[in-house]
């Protein structure tokens, strides 16, 4: 089955933070692939792989890097794709903060939607949201998602008033 999303990782470092984006994915039976490159030591690699992933049917691209984190706004540079940026607090980093500010101050023609540090598992919610615009299937599964995310929150408010009426 072709790759939907494509997850690329500056480092195999970053495994531990992208496995939540993973396991949404395959619990939504979207097709992915993953690949750690550096957008620094294999730039030909990151290269090929951000021009030529719409021609192998990748609709997204999630892009994860820690520290100077340029990898997101690489492969937004190189790919007509929508690219989705996760920010990793790495153990060289200022708190995440080197990470955040530089996949979210990219120049003007070189969009990345940028989410919250270590929110992978938010990447893999927005990267299916845009392929559903397209895939009435896919759109389905978030509707169904959201749908029981609401529900655990009511079921939780019902709790909550029990225990303090008692």
């Amino acid at each position: 089955m072709k790759a939907k999303v494509s997850i690329i990782m500056g480092s195999v470092s970053d495994m531990p933070v992208m496995e939540e984006a993973i396991k949404f994915l395959i619990d939504k039976q979207i097709s992915f692939e993953v690949n750690a490159l550096s957008a620094h030591r294999t730039a030909e690699l990151v290269s090929d792989l951000a021009k030529n992933a719409h021609k192998r049917g990748v609709k997204v691209f999630i892009a994860a890097a820690g520290g100077a984190a340029h990898l997101p706004g690489v492969v937004a540079a190189l790919t007509p794709l929508p690219v989705i940026g996760v920010p990793i607090k790495s153990s060289s980093s200022i708190d995440g903060w080197d990470s955040i500010l530089s996949i979210v101050q990219m120049p003007a023609g070189v969009p990345v939607a940028t989410v919250a540090l270590n929110g992978a598992k938010n990447a893999a919610i927005l990267a299916a949201q845009i392929i559903g615009t397209g895939e009435p299937e896919v759109q389905q599964q978030i509707e169904k998602f959201k749908a029981e995310m609401a529900e655990m929150v009511m079921k939780a408010n019902e709790e909550l008033q029990k225990k303090l009426m008692k």
